[in-house]
Order: structure tokens, then C-alpha cells, then sequence
């Protein structure tokens, strides 16, 4: 079942994740850019740890980044507390380190991107969750290569 990537070495996966969906971003190896990857549709959570785990070997993933929603005032939600769940989880079957990530406004960026962009609500709807994972990890590897 789980796999270990404790190597140091290897990619980061950005997690947006919604009841729904889960919003994905995989980094370059090199760990400069990020890219959009197809969202994944939630089933239940042995099925989304699984699909995650498979993903996370077939692409020589390291960290997987979570987005923590915390409120604007930086308190924790409910959602936060969900997240910190499924984190724990995740780390439990993939063996792989889990990092929480402020995401306060991704999804608005993502939103006002998107609109800019002149596609329609149906495919800015569908898109929301893949940049709203790109634009987490982007700001993460950004504060990373100040370090």
C-alpha cells in the first residue's frame, strides 16, 4: 500500500482540495515551475489517498503541498481542521511528507485570472481547482528558492 519518498530528492504535488474535487500542480524536477495537472474528481478517501499515492510515484514526488484555508484574519476554519485530517492521512498512506500552505486568496487569483482570460463560466468553473493549485504552488517555490 504506501510507498516511501524520503529520498530528498523528487517533485512536490500542490493539493487544492475541495469536497469535490482536488485541485492538482506538480513542480519541474528541478523544483522552479509548477503546472496545472487534470483535477481529480473526489470518490471517497481511501480511493482519493490511492489515486494520490499512484500519482505521487509515477511522477518521483517528494512533498505533496497542501493549501490550508485559514480565514483572512489567519484563525483556522473548519475546513482547516479537515485538511489537517486528510494531511495526516496522506502522510500515513504515501509515507510521503505533507506541508500545509497558506492559501488565503488562490482561489480569488485564480477566479480574476481566469475571468481576465475571456473564457466562458462553464470552463473557468472546471479550471478553478488546476490554478488555484498552480498559483499555491508557484508561491511556494517562490519563497522557497529566497531560502
Amino acid at each position: 500500500m504506501p510507498t516511501n519518498a524520503n529520498s530528498g530528492k523528487g517533485r512536490i504535488l500542490a493539493l487544492d482540495l475541495g469536497k469535490k474535487r482536488i485541485g492538482l500542480a506538480l513542480s519541474d524536477p528541478l523544483g522552479l515551475t509548477a503546472q496545472g495537472l487534470p483535477t481529480l474528481q473526489r470518490v471517497n478517501i481511501r480511493t482519493d489517498l490511492a489515486a494520490l499515492d499512484r500519482l505521487a510515484a509515477e511522477n518521483d514526488v517528494r512533498l505533496f503541498l497542501l493549501g490550508h484555508p485559514l480565514h483572512m484574519s489567519g484563525h483556522e476554519s473548519r475546513q482547516s481542521q479537515y485538511t489537517r485530517e486528510f494531511a495526516g492521512r496522506l502522510t500515513e498512506w504515501t509515507g510521503r511528507e505533507v506541508r500545509l500552505w497558506d492559501e488565503r486568496l488562490t482561489t480569488v487569483e485564480a477566479q480574476r485570472v481566469l475571468k481576465s482570460s475571456g473564457i466562458s463560466s462553464v470552463k473557468r468553473a472546471r479550471a478553478v481547482d488546476q490554478l488555484s493549485a498552480q498559483i499555491l504552488l508557484e508561491s511556494f517555490l517562490g519563497l522557497e528558492t529566497l531560502d
